[in-house]
């Protein structure tokens, strides 16, 4: 997994890609007090679980694979 920060708020997470539709983000703890859009929506719903990403992460992930920071690669490759 590889470290990637968000442009907007600087949550920094972990992410691995396997493929160009497959992403796995593993979030850390402080993510609802740092992401805004986190906040915003554990206010209404009251919990970070039910909630998958936020939009400017999304595209500070993309940017890391357009720019070779985050590499797409493969299970097996990270098993090893």
């Amino acid at each position: 997994m590889r470290a990637v920060e968000c442009a907007a708020c600087g949550n920094q997470v972990l992410c691995e890609k396997f493929s160009i539709a497959h992403t796995s983000v593993q979030w850390t703890a402080d993510a609802a007090v740092v992401c805004a859009e986190f906040r915003d929506r554990v206010g209404q719903c009251g919990t970070t679980a039910r909630i998958r990403t936020c939009r400017a992460l999304r595209s500070s992930i993309d940017r890391a694979v357009e720019d070779g920071t985050l590499e797409i690669g493969t299970q097996e490759a990270a098993g090893a």
